[in-house]
């Protein structure tokens, strides 16, 4: 797919920029700026994973301090379990750009993604940056949505259009990630931008509601990563009357806007999942809360046993049945557990539905998108997490990554 195919919608106030810096890719990008114009606000997300990457450590320092003129972002190095030096690289890659801009090295937010342990090459990164800031461009959103990949096989970018009062409001966004993909924030890398004008708090809870409905509702293999990052920046350039009221219609269309565009970037992640051949919706209904339906949900998600058996698309549903047992929901009356494969019933009171055959079973399976549903019949709520299934080359890919 070449940039051209990848449709989207600029977003005023907001310019980009990607280059070669060979960071660890040899011939291609791997490094990008994105510019915001003064008066932009922002929001973000970040990994909970212990051992966060340099830069995230920093970006959160820079985002409490100012609101940010830069976004610098490089693939190939994730700069995390580096210590001490992988901040003091973090700084610098800051520093470089900063003064090359004429700004504070606080201005600068810095994210990188990919190999983790080893020391970012600050040196690369600095020597490419002027000629990336020379070719800042609004219209450079397909080409940065490319250079932030690293084992994805193609780029992932969204656009959405909504109507605020009569002016027509844009969010724009890009996302990387195939692999180490179970967020507890957010996906690996996204950064999504609108022209609106946007009250900071306000567009703090737009991101965090938006994140939780899309990012973190997916998983490919159960690892959250160390550098997991979101950002959500509002350039003010349509210039409509400030979103200030978390409750009222402004912000509804907002919200709306970001969600769609939040959700359709998870869904392309797991679509493209590391050697993933299946995208997998898996829906628990009846359950007692939230919290509750997720757990069973992700718990079928990060079974080994099922996502090899929706690679081989064998209608293994004993696997299915053992996972929701084990996902830890007190006093399960399994009983009461209906499952589906589609619309196939395939457990009911406790064992294979008496109306499953092996043919309709396998039939589901042998699809490239299929629905998994579980009624636990303990109350009346739902959740979705999207998922994929796990193939020889998942584990090739993984095996080969750093070789």
């Amino acid at each position: 797919m070449s940039d051209s195919d990848l449709p989207f919608e600029p977003v005023a106030g907001v310019r980009l920029a990607a280059g070669a810096a060979g960071i660890r890719y040899q011939g291609r990008d791997d490094l990008v700026v994105l510019a915001l114009d003064p008066g932009t606000t922002c929001a973000a997300v970040f990994t909970r994973n212990a051992f966060c990457a340099a830069p995230v450590t920093l970006a959160r320092r820079h985002l409490q301090a100012v609101q940010p003129s830069y976004l610098l972002i490089n693939s190939g190095n994730a700069n995390a379990g580096t210590g001490k030096r992988g901040l003091e690289d973090a700084h610098a890659s800051c520093q470089a750009l900063a003064d090359l801009a004429g700004c504070g090295a606080e201005s600068v937010l810095p994210f990188s993604t990919g190999v983790i342990g080893e020391h970012l090459p600050v040196d690369r990164i600095a020597s490419a940056l002027p000629a990336v800031l020379q070719s800042l461009d609004a219209d450079a959103w397909p080409r940065a949505a490319r250079a932030i990949m690293t084992t994805d096989t193609r780029p992932k970018l969204r656009s959405v259009r909504f109507d605020l009062n009569g002016r027509t409001a844009t969010v724009t966004g890009i996302a990387k990630g195939s692999g180490m993909i179970c967020p507890n924030m957010a996906t690996m890398l996204a950064f999504l931008a609108t022209d609106a004008v946007v009250d900071p708090e306000v567009l703090q809870t737009c991101l965090r509601s938006a994140a939780d409905r899309s990012f973190n509702a997916v998983s490919v293999d159960g690892d959250t990563s160390t550098n997991d990052a979101c950002v959500l920046a509002a350039t003010g350039a349509l210039g409509n009357a400030p979103i200030e009221d978390p409750h009222g219609a402004d912000y509804a269309a907002l919200l709306a806007a970001v969600e769609a565009v939040c959700v359709d970037l998870a869904t392309e992640i797991v679509r493209d999942g590391e050697g993933a051949t299946k995208l997998v919706r898996i829906r628990v209904e009846e359950a007692l809360d939230r919290d509750e339906a997720r757990q069973v949900a992700y718990t079928i998600a990060h079974s080994p046993l099922v996502k090899t058996a929706l690679f081989a698309s064998d209608p293994n549903w004993g696997r299915i049945l053992a996972a929701v047992g084990r996902a830890g929901v007190a006093d399960l009356d399994i009983d009461r557990i209906r499952i589906h494969l589609g619309d196939v019933l395939i457990v009911e009171e406790g064992g294979r539905a008496a109306s499953y055959t092996e043919e309709a079973g396998a039939a589901v399976m042998a699809g490239s998108e299929i629905d998994i549903r579980v009624s636990l019949g303990r109350g009346s709520v739902d959740a979705q997490i999207l998922t994929c299934d796990f193939s020889y080359d998942y584990v090739r890919i993984n095996a080969e990554y750093r070789s």
